[in-house]
């Protein structure tokens, strides 16, 4: 029986491995300074924000594998990929597999969520892009009353958009969680480093 030979191959260009590393460290920083409300918790967001814009232009203009066409799958191709997993010899491909790419769009879709309800909270509180749509609450002819109203009304608006913003910051960790044991698992079945691939930049495989 012939050895099989191991191929390599340039798939993460610097500019994905890059993004990847960022966001880890970006939202690590973010998630901990969470409940202090600090500056740091407010440009760590941001951060985020730049770089989901970042990846959301280059998943139409990068590199093959970078972009979204190249990983997005049928579903009767992800029930057989997943079968082929099930079975210990799933089908190999070079970018994302169709369960991976599935995990992809999960995390960015998340991601923007819970920026976006990160915003929507800083807003209310009169900081931020979306600062302006609270302008009625700084009316300074508004009497007293009705000031008082206003106040109540941010302030259970603020409770709401709190709390969505802490549901996706939490759905985040689940996620991740899962696409660690994602990678793990794979890596074993596909007998790769796929870890490894994210910091060279090279996937390697038996043929």
């Amino acid at each position: 029986m012939k050895d099989q030979q191991l191929e390599s191959k340039k798939v993460w260009d610097r500019a994905v491995r890059l993004f990847h590393w960022s966001l880890v460290i970006a939202f690590v920083v973010a998630y901990i300074t969470g409940e202090d409300e600090s500056l740091v918790h407010s440009y760590s967001g941001y951060f985020i924000l730049g770089l989901l814009v970042f990846r959301i232009i280059w998943g139409f203009v990068g590199c093959k594998y970078a972009r979204f066409s190249d990983f997005i799958f049928s579903p009767k191709e992800t029930i057989n990929y997943t079968k082929s997993m099930m079975s210990g010899a799933p089908k190999h491909y070079w970018g994302h597999n169709p369960l991976g790419a599935l995990m992809v769009f999960a995390l960015l879709i998340t991601l923007v969520l819970t920026t976006v309800s990160g915003l929507k909270v800083y807003g209310i509180e009169g900081y931020g892009p979306l600062a302006e749509v609270n302008s009625s609450y700084f009316i300074s002819n508004a009497n007293a009353s009705g000031h008082m109203e206003q106040e109540g009304e941010d302030s259970e608006e603020e409770e709401f958009w709190e709390e969505i913003h802490e549901f996706f910051a939490n759905l985040m960790l689940v996620l991740i969680a899962l696409h660690i044991v994602g990678v793990v698992v794979s890596s074993k079945l596909h007998k790769e480093n796929l870890a490894k691939s994210m910091v060279t930049g090279y996937k390697s495989h038996k043929e």
